[in-house]
């Protein structure tokens, strides 16, 4: 694989800034995305003056009870062929459940017990064989706790990596956020950690408020979050360090600032003779990327228990369920909130014409907040909209006529079709359906 050096997350809206960054290495970008067949002009120039570009998957949910979707894991090897990548990455998360079928929107944690680690370790394996380069996989930002949980952050992510051989890609803002939403120390994390299998690491900015650290990727990386990039530095010599901003983009001075005060932590030499760097980087370098165990597939029972439980879970986040027996029920509201706010926000993104159309943001938000008690999301944020737009076109919403012609004009463009006739918007509502 190589060293990749000093990179920042792509993204459309700071893709000339991107390309004027000096000293820039390589870039990451939302394997989701982006389409093979028409990657962006700037990534295409990238890729062309030999700027290495890495996938980063978002939607797979390795850490769900089902195996992997082959379709997008099709989709994941597509882009790492087209943008030449030299390896994948994903996060270990659950992101769906297909009975019922609801879509978080978002990464949760998987729980940290035997059944979910052997569910994971077959559906890493399935992938591993099913992509063009290796795999990295990323410890995510947590909001809460599973209760039961059987193994310790270290020790889950150990035997993930011995059971499969599978590399690490260490977010430092990660392991901060979850100093502060769940109690775990850091540096016992990367004590125990093996950290000879790390890809590389992220490092991004967020923002605390009532006690609770939110990993927004919308502010500038805390000096706090450095600290634990020093903290990692002092035991491994990184192969690659990544900024990920992911909104509330700065003025490009600013971007090239805070990659340069990453790179002044991540200088070679900075580490120790006795973290023997070197032994690190050799010892990723040797790895294919393949399982390192023939371990035996996760039987049905465990598939089925960590279903059950993650349904649950969800179903309280996004349905409006009874939280499940052990759960902190204060942190779940806090979740089930920000999951709600991370709904609208995406959509608003995807259909920057619905705020207009409904009067402005505030207007807006509050539309779609009502929207999304009743309306678990089942499928994409693109069918997010669109339901979002039926929904209100059902109750003969908005209020104003012309706003109303307009968001059906909107509707039918996308759609394909004419609203429901009211016949059967009486009959929808009837019944309790708001599609």
């Amino acid at each position: 694989m190589g060293r990749l050096g000093a990179g920042i997350g792509w993204r459309p809206e700071i893709a000339d800034a991107v390309e004027r960054l000096p000293g820039l290495d390589w870039v990451e970008v939302v394997a989701e995305n982006v389409c093979p067949g028409h990657l962006p002009e700037a990534l295409l120039r990238l890729r062309e003056r030999g700027t290495k570009i890495v996938p980063h998957g978002v939607s797979l949910g390795l850490g769900g009870a089902d195996r992997p979707d082959p379709a997008k894991l099709t989709a994941l090897g597509e882009r790492a062929v087209a943008l030449g990548a030299p390896l994948v990455t994903e996060h270990i998360a659950f992101v769906r459940t297909t009975s019922p079928v609801l879509e978080a929107g978002h990464l949760l944690p998987v729980p940290r017990t035997r059944d979910a680690l052997d569910v994971l370790c077959e559906n890493v394996r399935i992938a591993q064989d099913a992509l063009p380069v290796p795999l990295a996989l990323e410890n995510i930002a947590a909001l809460f706790s599973w209760p039961g949980e059987e193994m310790t952050e270290g020790q889950f992510l150990t035997e993930l990596v011995e059971r499969t051989s599978v590399r690490l890609l260490v977010d430092v803002a990660n392991l901060h956020t979850n100093r502060v939403n769940r109690g775990e120390d850091p540096a016992a994390v990367l004590d125990a950690i093996p950290l000879e299998a790390l890809a590389y690491v992220h490092v991004a900015g967020g923002i605390e408020r009532d006690g609770v650290w939110h990993d927004t990727h919308a502010h500038p990386v805390p000096p706090v979050v450095l600290d634990l990039l020093a903290e990692l530095r002092s035991r491994v010599d990184p192969p690659g360090v990544l900024l990920e901003r992911d909104d509330d983009f700065p003025a490009e001075a600013e971007l090239a600032s805070e990659l340069a005060a990453i790179r002044a932590v991540v200088t070679p030499g900075a580490g120790t003779e006795e973290d023997s760097p070197a032994r690190a980087r050799e010892s990723v370098a040797g790895q294919d990327g393949g399982p390192a165990s023939t371990a035996g597939a996760a039987d049905d029972g465990a598939r089925t228990r960590v279903a059950l439980g993650q349904a649950a879970l969800l179903s309280a986040l996004v349905a409006g369920t009874p939280v499940p027996e052990g759960f902190d029920r204060a942190r779940i509201r806090v979740q089930a909130r920000a999951l709600a706010a991370k709904r609208a926000d995406v959509v608003a993104k995807l259909a920057p014409e619905l705020p207009v159309i409904l009067g402005g943001r505030g207007p807006y938000r509050e539309a779609f907040l009502t929207y999304a008690k009743g309306r678990p999301m089942t499928a994409g944020y693109r069918r997010d909209a669109l339901d979002f737009a039926e929904h209100l076109l059902v109750r003969d919403l908005p209020a104003d006529l012309a706003a109303r012609r307009r968001l059906t004009s909107w509707w039918r463009e996308r759609s394909g079709a004419r609203p429901p006739h009211p016949l059967v918007r009486w009959a929808r509502a009837l019944t309790g359906r708001a599609a």
